[in-house]
């Protein structure tokens, strides 16, 4: 790339981001897809990020979907957040199922750039799947209740 199609495309790309171009909680809701469902409210998104945060400093998480399906199927207890803004659906719509038979706790999210961030990773993250620790029980034990709480789907 020349120079100048360098300075151009910078040139282009300053206006979308006045400091600062994160979107609200409405603008990303409006990007999830069909099978998003439950999807949490916006003050359990915050309160998951966080909880994610905390686990992925402890490196108390999995990532990914074939890691999460493998300790799903292995028996692993913990919390499962799943990006709803996620296309093609047929990559992760069996997690849903998964959780249900093994009666784990389960929400949407919905953003999977800002779930992968907030468990410490440049890119972004369909699934995470949070294990219990001590260090972070009480945040773990209030995002437990709020998403066994949450209405399943039909």
């Amino acid at each position: 790339m020349t120079k100048a199609k360098k300075e151009k495309g910078d040139a282009e790309e300053a206006p979308e981001t006045p400091g600062g171009s994160e979107k609200t909680y409405q603008e990303l809701i409006a990007n999830v897809n069909c099978i998003a469902q439950p999807l949490a409210s916006k003050k359990l998104s915050k309160r998951l990020y966080k909880c994610v945060k905390k686990a992925a400093k402890l490196k108390n998480i999995r990532r990914g979907v074939k890691e999460v399906q493998k300790f799903i199927n292995k028996g692993e207890k913990g919390l499962v957040v799943l990006a709803g803004d996620t296309l093609p659906i047929d990559v992760y719509c069996h997690l849903p199922i998964m959780c249900e038979d093994r009666s784990l706790p389960y929400a949407y999210l919905p953003s999977k750039v800002d779930l992968g961030s907030s468990a410490g990773s440049k890119r972004p993250t369909c699934v995470i799947l949070i294990k219990p620790h001590q260090d972070y029980q009480e945040a773990y034990d209030e995002c437990a209740e709020e998403m066994s709480s949450l209405p399943k789907p039909l």
